[in-house]
């Protein structure tokens, strides 16, 4: 069920062809009740899922910060879901963030890693993951296999595409949470009239679910294109950037 990663291209292949190999499956707790991703998205207005984030490819080492305090500030500003990274070499996460988040915080946590096994959603829900990211980039063909999956383990996804093809691919394998990253993850450039353009595309395809902006945020007026269209936003550097994250939240979003 693993993905065939030898051919994907640039930093998002090196990232997931590395966590391929760290993937070694152990005994897990019994995974703990945990609130739903996607019916926080869907509170009315433009939400946002704040992220903890230390480091990034593209931008090296943003701050070094506790995950739990972050957590506790986004959650105090108004952000309505958080995103946790937990890939270790590149992003400076853990599981150990996951966790100590999830006894932390009452909102829906969203596990950020290059999900390329099943392990992966086990590990996600056992620890209090709401819901794990699913790269259409990396999966494939094989992302409804992991859709599947996740909703065997009780677990939510968050579908992330760049380009018409890859949307096509989530739309056919029946994501409810849509993410439309302004970022080429093979490259790291990005182009904030991606998730516009595609978001328009999905709802003319008739797609009804939540649809998610990712990457390339930081100012509200940033935020106008995605209205009425977007349910909500993802935001990591734009915030951690910032010395007061709760500000930042209320800043952001109003």
């Amino acid at each position: 069920m693993r993905p065939d990663l030898s051919q994907v291209p640039g930093v998002l292949g090196e990232i997931a062809r590395a966590r391929a190999r760290e993937v070694v499956p152990y005994p897990l707790p019994a995974p703990p009740p945990v609130p739903s991703f996607r019916e926080a998205l869907r509170g009315g207005g433009l939400a946002l899922i704040a992220e903890v984030k230390r480091a990034s490819p593209s931008e090296g080492p943003i701050r070094q910060v506790d995950a739990v305090e972050a957590a506790k500030a986004y959650a105090a500003g108004g952000a309505r879901a958080i995103s946790v990274l937990t890939e270790p070499h590149r992003f400076g996460g853990s599981l150990a963030d996951l966790v100590r988040v999830r006894e932390a915080v009452a909102l829906p946590l969203l596990r950020k890693d290059f999900v390329v096994d099943p392990f992966m959603l086990e590990e996600a829900r056992a620890f209090g993951a709401s819901a794990a990211l699913l790269i259409v980039a990396l999966l494939g063909e094989g992302t409804g296999a992991y859709l599947e999956e996740a909703r065997r383990l009780g677990l939510e996804a968050l579908v992330e595409v760049h380009t018409e093809r890859e949307l096509e691919l989530a739309l056919e394998a029946g994501a409810e949470v849509i993410g439309i990253n302004n970022r080429d993850l093979a490259t790291l450039r990005v182009d904030l009239d991606t998730a516009p353009r595609l978001g328009r595309l999905a709802r003319k395809r008739g797609f009804s679910g939540v649809l998610v902006a990712e990457s390339g945020y930081s100012r509200k007026e940033e935020l106008k294109a995605l209205k009425g269209m977007f349910d909500a936003v993802l935001v990591g550097t734009g915030l951690m950037r910032r010395a007061d994250l709760a500000a930042a939240v209320r800043e952001l979003v109003g």
